[in-house]
């Protein structure tokens, strides 16, 4: 009996203890392994911009490897979904390791602010937040975020990959065709080609002297007759039109698109398989 009796104090003991340590995990929150978060200023207007940078598995021990870069928009909503959908491919095997860099909105600012004024490219009359920025943000990421991650990180300068979405996929159109290669490769989702009456399709396309890889992809249901506010797939079949015809025989353009996704929904297929597309090892 004595026995009988120690051994269930012992297992009464070892069950607190996970009650506690589960709990003290549920108090601390999850944070994403190989993660930090650094803040950069622009000059040209003392914002500061939060950039959370996730390394990969291999990083500290691969000491002679310099790793490509997916540099992500929306970095709170982004960032999350790119380490978490990345990360059995990479480990295993099934998609070159890169480090993930995502940039967040500008202290201060609530979030929609932030990105309309940074992801559009011109000043929209009657809207109430600030527009136009986008020339301003891409130079911010050229010359003031891309020598911080090179100084600080082992990376390879000629693989860069742009990730953005909806207001984002339309500033990386807008990167895209005027500065083509700050980028080798591009995943343009759900693009508001619709700012300012298709705007967009109306710019000059530089054309790049380097190979470049452009992943569009919009969901099926992104249009009006399914509550969408805007017809994305028609504004994303003309912008890829437009970039196959434009850029030149450097740029390799696929389109792909999303069976029963909604705006809101289809982002994280569009991440996964345009990454697969630039990065997979099939």
């Amino acid at each position: 009996m004595l026995f009988y009796k120690e051994l269930r104090l012992r297992l009464l003991l070892i069950l607190s203890c996970l009650i506690c340590n589960y709990s003290a995990l549920a108090f601390n929150g999850f944070e994403i392994p190989r993660s930090e978060t650094i803040e950069l200023k622009e000059p040209a207007t003392d914002r500061v911009y939060p950039i959370f940078v996730k390394v990969p598995r291999s990083y500290k021990t691969n000491k002679e490897k310099r790793y490509p870069v997916i540099y992500l928009t929306d970095a709170w909503y982004s960032f999350q979904i790119t380490s978490g959908a990345t990360r059995f491919a990479m480990n295993h095997g099934e998609m070159e390791e890169a480090i993930i860099v995502a940039i967040s909105y500008s202290k201060g600012s609530r979030g929609a602010s932030s990105r309309i004024r940074d992801y559009t490219p011109s000043k929209a009359p009657g809207w109430k937040l600030p527009t136009g920025n986008a020339d301003g943000h891409a130079r911010f990421i050229r010359d003031v975020l891309f020598p911080f991650i090179e100084t600080n990180y082992r990376v390879s300068t000629s693989q860069r990959t742009f990730v953005g979405n909806s207001l984002g996929g339309l500033f990386g159109a807008f990167i895209l065709f005027n500065y083509p290669e700050m980028f080798s490769s591009y995943i343009l989702g759900s693009p508001s080609v619709w700012f300012r009456d298709n705007e967009i399709l109306t710019e000059t396309v530089k054309k790049s002297e380097s190979p470049i890889k452009v992943y569009i992809a919009v969901g099926s249901l992104e249009r009006p007759e399914y509550g969408e506010r805007e017809d994305m797939v028609a504004g994303a079949k003309l912008l890829m039109q437009k970039i196959s015809k434009e850029s030149g025989q450097n740029t390799q353009v696929k389109f792909n698109m999303i069976n029963d996704a909604r705006h809101a929904t289809a982002f994280p297929t569009t991440l996964i398989q345009g990454l697969d597309w630039i990065y997979g090892i099939h």
